[in-house]
């Protein structure tokens, strides 16, 4: 059995390591609020560019762009989203196995050399280097400032590519944010772009509770199920009575790679917003965990305490009866 002094600096030593566990929930609880005001602020747009896009696709169905349409994969890119800092559970651990099961699928048919992976995090950009792989630029500084224009950038660079038909196919990989107790690991192609699966995605989030309990779940769960049944009820069909200048092909042009523009741009807000909800809820298990471990120590400080009392009052009654 340990001495006194050995758990007195257990006890220490976790109380030290739980103020700092407690300490990072909280910052990463007021990053995930930033974030989720972050992601809320862009939903407007979304919301009205994906309107049109519907009216004009229900208008005239036959319209296509170079950006829809789909040919042999040759030569695919993955644009991976990861985080720079560490202690958020399996956050970054689950998009690298996601990132090397893309590229063994891949490499079995075009062959490790014609993957290309723009990693947007530095952990998948340390993985993807030490494996090897084609990396195109490092933009870790994105992971922790999601910046717009950056995005459009690297959308506008891929976008080229793709039309020029050095690349066949783009992939991203990241982090669905639907709540702070919940973020679904995604891999959806981002070119060609699938206009019917884009405006059919999942769009349910819980924007406002940073709480990841069971209960708020629940919550989120049966919300969204009145949310979908009260839209299926207020259902209006679409006015496609519009003049388009000066043609469909010319305004879908311009208006899909918009929406690519905003697919990454909303990947990295969700991942990023990911990442503080998945440190809030890593820090708050150490910090629980933590809580655990000093009520033990403490019952077994006690209990050593008490043992340590008790042998000294048999040695004095000991010591007494034998004089």
């Amino acid at each position: 059995m340990p001495s006194l002094k050995e758990i007195k600096g257990r006890i220490a030593s976790v109380k030290s390591t739980r103020k700092i566990t407690s300490a990072m929930k909280m910052v990463a609880s007021s990053k995930l609020h930033h974030a989720q005001v972050a992601i809320q602020n862009m939903l407007p747009y979304e919301e009205l560019l994906e309107h049109i896009l519907k009216s004009f696709l229900a208008a005239e169905a036959d319209s296509q762009t170079i950006y829809d349409q789909e040919r042999p994969v040759k030569r695919v890119a993955l644009i991976v989203f990861s985080s720079n800092s560490s202690l958020c559970g399996g956050f970054n651990a689950n998009t690298i196995k996601m990132m090397t099961h893309a590229v063994d699928e891949y490499s079995q048919t075009i062959g490790p050399s014609n993957v290309e992976i723009y990693p947007i995090g530095r952990k998948v950009y340390e993985k993807a280097k030490k494996m090897g792989l084609a990396v195109k630029g490092e933009f870790s500084a994105l992971a922790d400032k999601p910046n717009v224009q950056q995005c459009i950038e690297i959308a506008m660079e891929l976008g080229t590519k793709f039309a020029e038909g050095d690349i066949d196919k783009v992939e991203i990989i990241y982090h669905h944010f639907k709540s702070a107790g919940s973020q679904v690991l995604t891999r959806k192609t981002f070119l060609p772009i699938d206009i019917e699966s884009e405006l059919n995605a999942d769009k349910e989030r819980d924007l406002e509770s940073v709480i990841a309990t069971k209960e708020s779940q629940e919550y989120l769960k049966k919300r969204g199920e009145r949310e979908t049944e009260q839209k299926k009820e207020d259902v209006k069909p679409l006015n496609d009575n519009f003049i388009v200048e000066p043609d469909m092909d010319t305004v879908l042009s311009q208006l899909i790679p918009k929406l690519a523009h905003l697919s990454l741009y909303t990947a990295l807000l969700d991942s990023n917003a990911s990442e503080h909800a998945a440190r809030m809820v890593a820090m708050q298990t150490a910090t629980d965990n933590a809580d655990e471990l000093l009520r033990e120590l403490n019952l077994q400080y006690n209990k050593s305490r008490q043992q340590a009392i008790t042998n000294e009052l048999l040695d004095i009654v000991g010591g007494s009866v034998n004089n």
